[in-house]
């Protein structure tokens, strides 16, 4: 069995002018999945690739994926670092993208893209020793996997996009069998509390699949999946590749993490134990403290500040890259 995992990392430099002037050429509107925030440069990203060298230096390949722009600082010839351009992987027909989830569904074409593998987004780091484990355990990936209701009322693309997901599962998989195969999977004892809301939805469960808990945290991945997914489902995956932004008809990389559910490919674990996401709107001062502790493996820090002056956004940014600095201060040979 090939025991190798792979980190695919997703990554724009929204303080590119040429990619700004790029992506409002095809902006029709505001929304909120095409606001500054979702694409600010918090100009932090060397601290993911020192704590990736530092706590998983048994990582076998980093992907790292962006429309072509790189960090002036980063070593492009170290040799576990793998550049990818969109246009390496992504059908130029669908090309320029500024939708993640076209981004992301796609990622199974990458070439050299190992069997295993763990998908991160920029926002989220690893500041403690991690294990392989952690992420693939028995040979398949670890997750909690857990019955939520989905809040639509928050955000209409976000959460049209997990409706979209649930009718795909909801159409291939009998919910019943599933609960059946994989009980104490769903009801195990090394989930947090809020992983109850399984036991009370249990009854709605055996018709249908209400919802996944989705914890906001790098998710490890089959390769195959993937392509099984594509192979089952390649409409609205074509679809969702199409939209230059985030949409409603889309779907998101959880469709893989939840037909790797319906199929029994994981192995539970507790994901609060692993990591912890924070809003910074709200949770700037345990956001920071949280790293200077390095109270988890993994932390994702959620850009959800609106309308910030240039002075208010370096208070943040110096702030969290002060915190990271404190812990992950050495050079690491991804940089230059």
């Amino acid at each position: 069995m090939d025991q190798k995992i792979d980190f695919v990392l997703l990554w724009v430099d929204g303080n590119d002018p040429d990619w700004r002037e790029e992506k409002n050429k095809y902006s029709v509107k505001k929304t909120s999945d095409n606001g500054s925030n979702r694409y600010r440069e918090w100009d932090n990203l060397r601290y993911w690739f020192r704590g990736v060298e530092k706590f998983a230096p048994w990582v076998n390949k980093i992907h790292f994926v962006t429309c072509g722009h790189l960090p002036k600082w980063l070593n492009r010839t170290h040799p576990k670092l793998n550049i990818v351009a969109h246009k390496d992987y992504i059908n130029e027909k669908y090309l320029p993208t500024f939708n993640s989830r076209a981004i992301e569904v796609n990622l199974q074409r990458i070439e050299g893209l190992s069997e295993k593998f763990v998908y991160f987004n920029d926002d989220t780091f690893v500041i403690r020793d991690i294990k392989p484990t952690d992420f693939f355990k028995n040979g398949v990936p670890r997750a909690a996997c857990g019955f939520e209701l989905l809040n639509i009322k928050y955000d209409k693309v976000f959460y049209d996009g997990m409706v979209n997901n649930l009718r795909i599962i909801n159409r291939n998989f009998d919910a019943k069998e599933f609960i059946k195969h994989n009980f104490f999977k769903i009801f195990n004892l090394r989930y947090d509390i809020k992983h109850i809301k399984s036991l009370l939805l249990l009854p709605w469960s055996l018709g249908f699949i209400p919802g996944f808990i989705n914890p906001h945290l790098p998710n490890a991945y089959l390769k195959s999946v993937f392509e099984e997914v594509w192979e089952r489902e390649p409409e609205i995956l074509e679809v969702t590749s199409g939209h230059k932004f985030r949409d409603s008809a889309d779907v998101n990389q959880y469709i893989f993490q939840y037909w790797q559910f319906m199929t029994g490919k994981f192995f539970p674990i507790n994901s609060k134990r692993q990591g912890q996401f924070y809003y910074l709107g709200k949770e700037f001062a345990q956001c920071c403290k949280a790293i200077q502790k390095q109270k988890y493996k993994i932390i994702c820090i959620n850009d959800d500040l609106q309308n910030l002056t240039e002075k208010e956004f370096l208070y943040y940014q110096q702030g969290i890259n002060g915190s990271f600095e404190k812990i992950l201060y050495e050079k690491s040979r991804f940089e230059v």
